[in-house]
């Protein structure tokens, strides 16, 4: 090896050593050099050296580390080099930047020279390029780097296992378990699975598969969490491992069991729906069949449950079906099956009764647990129910003819005075199928605008002058003739047909008013009757804004009349519908007003112009003082809130000389007229005007 006083000739080589040493030197793919201590000057380098930095091997000889590399290079391995002058073997890599502008990498080993007496002499220099090896350790550490931030990124837990033991995972994991990563890591995958999962999960493992799958994990608290799972066999040269995703599918197996519960219950009371019912009646009667059983259905409709939704709303009434629900449910055995139909018929089925009077004891025990108050918000009721009953195998042999015969005998127990349970008899059947009759003619009625109106004049007492007419429906019917609305306007409204009705009513109306008035006739407003149903479920104002703009007839020849049930909800829906009116230019009506509610607060707050008193005060007066005076106070106080009056049912001269003396501003009844059909009505006016 060379040293300070003869770099050519190292101590102990010969000519021909020195020829073999330079031919190695210069064959070997690495950089080497030497360079003497203290002052660092190059005793030897080999070609590969030499040239790296811009020399010869014999011009480099005799220059300082300085000089043979330069001052930009030299400032960056200084450090390096006052350690290896201190006796230490120094190893680094430092990027070096070629002049074509190519970046490289480079290992710079640094080995100190020592004499036999252990003096350092100089130092070693090998530098071997390691710039491919530099750039895949990069690119690993970018990719490791890259599936890192994936990892972390991700909501999903992602587990990396070889052989089934976990050598990593995401901090998604460690939300998802429970567990912190040094607790799973090195641990089989296979210990969180839930055990009834885990010889699934083996095979598709086992077997490479890498399609979604599920199972249960148990969390480090022990719950149970229902996932998804998909993993990804990765081939490596040394050992495959796999990539495996897991999803918490906790939420979608609740939206799906939900999605289950509702498609078979209701949602308002829980309660099995009709759907559900039927199975589980059909399951009931197979087991009372081979028992050779007996069994009962109970279907409980609640008595006037409308009156409920048109004074308190639907709100109210909502929340008394679920109280009822919730009665019938404690009223019974957990064995029995408590369902709702819709709106407020209910069905019981009870099962593996003795006979006719346990059946009837629980339909007892039910009528009186309705007894009991009810307290929607701070309003106190109560209620009662009618409940028709039906046995198997007595009266019928199936889920849907037992439904059809308890439904007979509820309507036959409202018949009978409601709040009462009825048996089934072959007998009732007939009434429930003329029930059907009356509802499919009634459809087909409205498909054939079957219908007519009549009209009834409404006269002023002070000058009798013609002031207005009243619209009444009627219904041509097939069978009886002209019908009443009496017979047909409740029952409509019971089986969801008044709307097409009503409809039907205010468009007549107009389009015959308005061809009066275009023969000059009848230039005076005609009235509609709205039922509460109606004003709920129809956008009033908008209709009625269409049907005066179709027909041409100006707004203030229409009023309506509306119960007093329908201002009992003090809503803004209310209000709002009854400004719109008004400022169309509608009259507003209260019809049969005294027979509905005690509150008159609606009287100041609803822009009303006219109450009409109920005929059931008139027709007894003026021979009835209790009569007269109620008459009489209505009529006082729709002048004091400056409300015209309009008498229905007057029928003598004495009701007429009754009212006049009293301040009634208008009358109609059969002393002015019977309610006429259009054609004969036009007559009466004609007649009337001449």
């Amino acid at each position: 090896m060379p040293d300070s006083t003869n770099a050519a000739n190292p101590p102990g080589q010969g000519g021909s050593s020195d020829s073999l040493l330079r031919l190695i030197a210069d064959s070997i793919p690495a950089l080497m050099a030497y360079y003497d201590v203290p002052a660092l000057r190059c005793q030897f380098a080999n070609q590969g050296y030499a040239a790296y930095n811009g020399h010869t091997t014999e011009s480099i000889l005799g220059l300082t580390v300085q000089q043979a590399i330069g001052d930009k290079a030299w400032q960056a391995i200084q450090p390096h080099v006052e350690r290896s002058t201190r006796r230490e073997h120094v190893k680094y890599t430092r990027e070096q930047t070629l002049p074509n502008g190519e970046v490289r990498m480079i290992e710079v080993n640094l080995i100190p020279h020592f004499d036999a007496t252990s003096a350092q002499l100089g130092s070693f220099v090998l530098i071997t390029d390691i710039t491919e090896r530099w750039r895949a350790e990069r690119q690993v550490r970018q990719s490791e780097e890259r599936m890192r931030k994936f990892t972390e990124a991700t909501d999903e837990a992602i587990v990396f296992h070889r052989d089934g033991i976990i050598t990593d995972g995401n901090e998604a994991l460690t939300r998802l378990t429970g567990y912190a990563l040094q607790e799973v890591v090195g641990v089989s995958i296979f210990h969180f699975i839930s055990p009834e999962w885990r010889a699934v999960a083996l095979d598709y493992t086992r077997t490479g598969r890498e399609d979604p799958y599920e199972v249960t994990i148990r969390h480090k608290d022990g719950h149970a969490i229902p996932v998804e799972v998909v993993g990804k066999t990765m081939p490596m040269h040394h050992a495959d491992y796999r990539i495996v995703v897991v999803r918490d599918i906790t939420a979608r197996k609740q939206a799906q069991e939900r999605e289950a519960f509702i498609a078979l219950h209701d949602t308002l009371t829980q309660l099995p729906n009709r759907h559900f019912l039927m199975e589980q009646l059909s399951q009931v009667l197979s087991l009372a069949r081979r028992r050779h059983g007996r069994a009962a259905v109970l279907f409980v409709n609640l008595d006037h449950f409308k009156t409920v939704n048109d004074s308190l709303g639907h709100h109210a009434g909502d929340q008394l079906l679920c109280n009822v629900a919730e009665r019938l449910r404690q009223g019974v055995r957990d064995a029995d099956v408590v369902a709702r139909l819709g709106g407020d018929e209910f069905v019981v089925v009870l099962t593996d009764v003795q006979g006719p009077d346990d059946a009837a004891r629980v339909a007892d025990k039910l009528l009186e647990s309705m007894h009991g108050v009810f307290t929607l918000g701070q309003v106190p009721l109560t209620v009662s129910p009618s409940i028709g009953i039906s046995l198997f195998p007595e009266h019928a042999a199936t889920g849907d003819a037992l439904l059809r015969c308890a439904d007979a005998a509820m309507h036959h127990a409202k018949d009978s005075g409601r709040g009462n349970r009825q048996f089934y008899t072959p007998s009732m059947e007939a009434s429930a199928i003329d029930v059907l009759q009356h509802e499919r003619l009634l459809r087909e009625a409205i498909v054939d605008n079957a219908f007519v109106l009549h009209y009834q004049p409404q006269i002023c007492l002070e000058d009798g002058s013609l002031q207005g007419l009243e619209a009444l429906v009627r219904w041509r019917h097939p069978q009886r003739g002209l019908v009443g609305p009496d017979e047909f306007i409740t029952f409509s409204e019971s089986r969801g047909l008044i709307t097409p009705i009503g409809r039907w009513v205010m468009r007549e109306a107009c389009r015959q008013l308005k061809a009066w008035q275009d023969k000059g006739l009848a230039l005076v407003p005609v009235a509609i009757n709205l039922s509460a149903l109606e004003f709920r479920q129809r956008d009033v104002a908008g209709e009625i804004a269409a049907v005066l703009r179709d027909t041409g007839l100006a707004p203030q020849y229409l009023g309506i009349e509306l119960t007093e049930s329908v201002l009992m909800h003090q809503t803004g829906q209310v209000l709002d519908t009854l400004n719109a009116l008004k400022a169309l230019g509608v009259g507003i009506s209260i019809d049969d007003f005294g027979t509905g509610y005690s509150s008159l607060a609606y009287l100041k707050r609803y822009p009303i112009d006219s109450l009409k008193i109920d005929r059931s005060f008139v027709v007894d007066t003026p021979g009835n003082p209790d009569d007269v005076a109620i008459v009489t106070a209505i009529i006082q106080m729709a002048r004091s809130l400056q409300l015209k009056t309009v008498a229905e049912g007057v029928e003598t001269p004495a009701q007429v000389q009754l009212l006049k003396d009293l301040g009634c501003d208008l009358i109609q009844g059969h002393v002015v007229s019977v309610p006429l059909d259009a054609e004969a009505l036009q007559r009466w006016m004609r007649d009337f005007s001449a």
